[in-house]
């Protein structure tokens, strides 16, 4: 009997744990990885590149070392999904045929789509990025710096305003904050999107002396006059701005029709497949499902992918539904962090910093391609926390 061919484009937390946990609980599925380049970032250590305390190469992993040994790995970007052939074009040409799909390609910044943004600001969102930005911060010797958001979406909720706590910390720890004006921006009427984490951040601001200028709609950044406007008329002037572009689906995506505006792809919020393909998957930050663009929602999203595709080939009803669990820890500076668990019925609770959390942040990035990439635990169960539950 022939086996069912699995494909997966993109090399991310979603698409390696799909891979995985197909491979080690289905004999029936073929599973193909196709990726760019072959080399998977651990994304949330650039929060700290910019501050010296990690090193680029040590969050890269190459993700055949990550992938289960059954799993064949495709380095080459994928040119085009064809939908009614069951193929994917690869950049040299080369067709690679499927029978069920899982579409992974992310998320990525577009600066260019605001006046003067990729000219005058610095960001921690690309690998070249939270490089620059740590040199620009090594010469910093006092004024005014912004930090905010620039348009949604963007990927990871939380990480300017932990950015903003960290670098509070960073000045302090060099005697430069009291020669620092420090401001936080963001297109909405709060300070944090979900509301009951809001507090959280709202008072350590607060305690720290963060000016917070909401609804600020980033219209243009003039970087010779060193100034940042919004649509609303505000106008700030700094010395050093680090703001986070609006992002944007993969090319692969729109190219394929797949997309919506943003290049995101309509998928069905339980389901997880691809609105009017029954054979197509999508998660992670690719989608454009109601929950945070985050490496753990694309954790929880790749076990019912997986359970599902597994259901499918094997004969079976799909059953398992996502029901929009993400969990995640959060740096709150003072060497502190907190954790948010939530999902489409469960609203996070009102957190609480501590110190444990922050020690236990730090150890999970240790065991990061272990525990969560190269030995998956099927579903979660046992391990994981759900909403509701605790």
């Amino acid at each position: 009997m022939a086996k069912a061919i699995v494909v997966i484009v993109g090399g991310g937390v979603g698409g390696i744990l799909t891979a995985n946990l197909l491979a080690k609980h289905s004999k029936q599925i073929q599973v193909q990885l196709i990726d760019a380049t072959g080399t998977h970032q651990y994304q949330p250590g650039w929060l700290r590149v910019p501050f010296g305390d990690y090193r680029p190469e040590s969050l890269r992993y190459p993700i055949r070392r990550l992938l289960h040994p059954s799993v064949e790995l495709i380095t080459e970007p994928a040119k085009h999904i064809d939908t009614d052939a069951r193929h994917v074009v690869l950049q040299s040409g080369k067709q690679v045929p499927y029978d069920y799909l899982v579409i992974g390609t992310g998320a990525y910044p577009h600066p260019e789509e605001i006046e003067g943004l990729a000219q005058g600001a610095h960001t921690f969102y690309t690998e070249e990025g939270a490089l620059r930005l740590n040199q620009a911060l090594q010469q910093f010797r006092g004024g005014r710096i912004v930090v905010g958001v620039a348009g949604f979406p963007y990927k990871c909720p939380p990480a300017p305003h932990e950015f903003t706590l960290l670098l509070d910390d960073w000045l302090l720890a060099r005697n430069l904050r009291q020669q620092t004006e420090l401001t936080f921006v963001t297109p909405i009427n709060r300070l944090f999107p979900i509301e009951t984490v809001a507090p959280v951040f709202e008072n350590a601001f607060k305690e720290r002396n963060i000016c917070v200028e909401t609804f600020f709609n980033t219209e243009s950044v003039n970087s010779e006059k060193r100034v940042i406007a919004s649509l609303e008329g505000t106008e700030l002037e700094y010395d050093l701005l680090i703001m986070i572009a609006p992002h944007r689906g993969a090319e692969v995506v729109s190219a394929s029709g797949l997309g919506d505006r943003g290049g995101w792809v309509p998928t069905d919020k339980q389901t997880l497949q691809v609105k009017g393909h029954e054979n197509l998957y999508a998660l992670g930050d690719a989608t454009d499902l109601p929950v945070s663009k985050s490496g753990a929602a694309a954790h929880f999203e790749a076990e019912v992918v997986a359970q599902r595709l597994v259901e499918a080939v094997e004969g079976r009803t799909p059953q398992h539904l996502y029901d929009g669990h993400v969990m995640c820890m959060i740096e709150t500076g003072g060497n502190k962090a907190m954790l948010i668990n939530f999902d489409y019925q469960h609203p996070p609770r009102t957190p609480k910093p501590s110190h444990a959390l922050k020690i236990a942040k730090g150890l999970f990035r240790r065991a990061y391609p272990l525990a969560v990439l190269k030995a998956p635990l099927t579903a979660g169960v046992g391990f994981f926390v759900r909403p509701g539950e605790a």
